[in-house]
């Protein structure tokens, strides 16, 4: 069982959906114990950063995610959930995130002749070869943000260009993280998602 973290923030719904089309049952949960004995954790987001931040603040769910990310528990990151898995974002501010990732967030700029928020399909371009995700390679995903993650190089398993280089896919052990939206991906992002999946019944996590 995958547990989706509720804190009232992402597309929860159709993140269950795209799930159940890969037979993994979920539950939607902020209940510490359910986390814990989860085969995964999945902490979606949509949003501001330092709101869902707050979130998970008033849930006391910020050390149960650290404790369980430190102690090997597969965990991903969905959009503004693959953000709040670095160390801090400048969005609105400067506020701490998750500390599970290293690199910070920060705003796409505006003056690179590109449209910010990025809306919509970019081609990713596949970074790590070791990596179980290669089938990323030159495929289109969605998206929709306008801040993006600095991240060392040995974290980005892909990225995308849009006015500056994107990491779409990062990955630190048992810590992976997507700023594209899987579940509004078509078949692409299901693979995404299975590939995830099938490290996780593997227990392998050994690539990055």
């Amino acid at each position: 069982m995958f547990a989706i973290v509720d804190y009232d923030t992402g597309n929860t719904r159709n993140l269950q959906k795209a799930f159940d089309y890969l037979q993994v049952p979920t539950q939607l949960t902020a209940d510490p114990v359910q986390l814990a004995a989860a085969d995964a954790v999945i902490l979606p987001g949509v949003g501001a950063f330092a709101a869902a931040m707050q979130a998970l603040t008033e849930r006391q769910l910020v050390p149960v995610l650290q404790a369980l990310g430190r102690n090997g528990k597969p965990m991903l990151g969905i959009c503004l959930g693959m953000q709040l898995l670095f160390e801090s974002s400048t969005e609105y501010g400067d506020h701490a995130g998750l500390g599970l990732l290293q690199g910070h967030v920060t705003d796409i700029p505006t003056n690179l002749g590109v449209k910010v928020p990025q809306m919509g399909w970019n081609e990713n371009q596949f970074q790590q070869p070791a990596s179980p995700f290669a089938s990323i390679d030159h495929e289109y995903t969605y998206f929709v943000h306008s801040y993006y993650a600095v991240s060392p190089t040995d974290q980005i398993v892909a990225s995308v260009q849009h006015g500056v280089t994107v990491p779409s896919i990062v990955q630190r052990q048992n810590v992976i993280g997507m700023q594209f939206h899987p579940e509004k991906s078509g078949q692409v992002g299901l693979a995404q998602l299975a590939t995830f999946k099938e490290m996780v019944m593997a227990n392998d996590f050994s690539s990055n």
